[in-house]
């Protein structure tokens, strides 16, 4: 397990006071380590879930070849481009059981969409195309070549071949698929655990009573609404005030029971606060400015377990230590500001990625799409900006994205009322209005 200061050393030009957002993704990816442990979980508790391992498919998917609608099966040699075809019906082919008959030239069979294709036969004409008389069927010339409308043995998967890749979460598709295979259940990963709570005097949880100079909670809320969506489990700390013995106790619990700890609040530049010095006591960590908008500060690193006292670690589950008596259980750190805004942003950005990678999926990098935009955006070179939008797709069918208006980091509102992030990268410029922007999608994320 690398340090922090080793991981520094391998990114040129790292500097923590004015980090680039695509530095912090790769030091992240060099921070985390995936969980290892795994379970074995039936398809209707698998959905979201990361695959520990290749599903390999067992049977070939169709089994057969067979049709892919309802008309007649012929042999497509037999038909002409410049001349109609005329063919006798000999019997008729339903899905669930293979028809036994012969077919020979001249003639044809009707079948119903998933019936095996007879023997000797490549070629369905759909029934609309057909004209019929009696046990005789007409096709006009040009409409069908050979092989159409056929589903090949194998076409969607073949017996032997991976089906699902190591590391894919399964997504409502994926469970279809295995159940076609025939697969009851699969080996996962285990859950992802994560501690997170909010820290800071002025922080009123809710029912409390309003007082001068203090604001309601809603970063935890977000973040649990956020750990949800990637399927985690989650350890509510609540509000922690800024008292050191009670951010000692926090930090120390959250870092003996899970993987990873969020927090928001305490890490800004000069913050009067007990928080930055508490991480610093109890772990390695690195504190951040980066060159963003919203968001700047940050802290990561790893929470050590190391001080918690004997009794208190006979309270932490076995599947969640660190597999070492000697070695104390740390967790994954960050540390991220207080505006609830740059909390959202800085996790879309930087954390869910790192987690999904700890949950041992693939492909952790968050998409992005291409919108026309549809306004004029000021933007000065050297940082990364994430203005609010909402996509909209036009008449002729291209995108367009506009912001919500205030992009200011308290304005919560705006990523409700928006459905993605424009994402304005290092060293892009002013935006003219019809450029085209990436977007960062919120859809099945928040």
């Amino acid at each position: 397990m690398k340090t922090l200061e080793q991981i520094a050393a391998e990114l040129q030009g790292y500097d923590p006071q004015a980090l680039r957002a695509a530095d912090v993704n790769t030091f992240l990816s060099r921070l985390v380590e995936p969980v290892t442990q795994t379970e074995e979980v039936g398809i209707f508790d698998a959905l979201d879930r990361v695959l520990a391992q290749d599903v390999i498919s067992p049977i070939s998917v169709p089994p057969h070849d067979n049709s892919a609608m309802d008309g007649y099966a012929l042999d497509g040699a037999q038909l002409r481009a410049d001349a109609p075809l005329e063919l006798a019906v000999v019997g008729t082919a339903l899905a669930g059981k293979a028809w036994q008959g012969h077919v020979g030239a001249g003639e044809c069979v009707k079948i119903m969409t998933g019936a095996i294709m007879p023997a000797g036969l490549d070629t369905v004409v759909p029934q609309e195309f057909i004209t019929a008389a009696g046990d005789r069927v007409t096709l006009p010339a040009g409409l069908v070549q050979a092989g159409d409308n056929r589903r090949k043995l194998g076409e969607d998967l073949m017996a032997g071949r991976a089906a699902l890749p190591r590391g894919a979460r399964i997504t409502p598709a994926a469970c279809g698929l295995l159940a076609s295979l025939g697969i009851a259940s699969v080996p996962v990963f285990r859950r992802l655990k994560v501690a997170y709570f909010s820290t800071g005097d002025e922080i009123l949880s809710l029912g409390d009573a309003p007082r001068e100079g203090a604001v309601y909670d809603s970063n935890r809320y977000t973040v649990a609404g956020l750990l949800r969506r990637l399927g985690c489990e989650l350890i509510d700390l609540g509000v922690v005030r800024d008292d050191p013995a009670l951010l000692e106790a926090a930090f120390l619990r959250a870092a003996a029971e899970a993987d990873a700890i969020i927090t928001s609040g305490g890490v800004s530049v000069g913050e009067a606060d007990h928080t930055k010095t508490m991480m610093k006591q109890l772990g390695d960590v690195a504190f951040w400015r980066i060159a963003m908008r919203p968001g700047r500060p940050m802290a990561v690193g790893r929470i050590s377990a190391a001080k918690m006292g004997a009794t208190q670690r006979q309270t932490v589950p076995e599947s969640y230590s660190s597999g070492s008596k000697s070695a104390p259980r740390q967790a994954v750190l960050f540390g991220l500001p207080g505006n609830p805004v740059a909390v959202m942003v800085t996790f879309l950005a930087f954390v869910r990625p790192a987690l999904l990678q700890m949950m041992g999926g693939l492909d952790a990098a968050p998409p992005l799409l291409k919108a026309h935009s549809g306004e004029a955006l000021r933007k000065k070179p050297g940082r990364t900006e994430y203005q609010r939008g909402r996509v909209v797709t036009l008449a002729d069918g291209s995108l367009q994205v506009r912001t919500t208006g205030n992009q200011g980091s308290g304005v919560l509102s705006s990523m409700v009322e928006g459905n993605g992030l424009i994402v304005l990268h290092h060293d892009q410029g002013d935006v003219k209005a019809g450029d085209l922007v990436d977007v960062m999608m919120f859809d099945g994320v928040i």
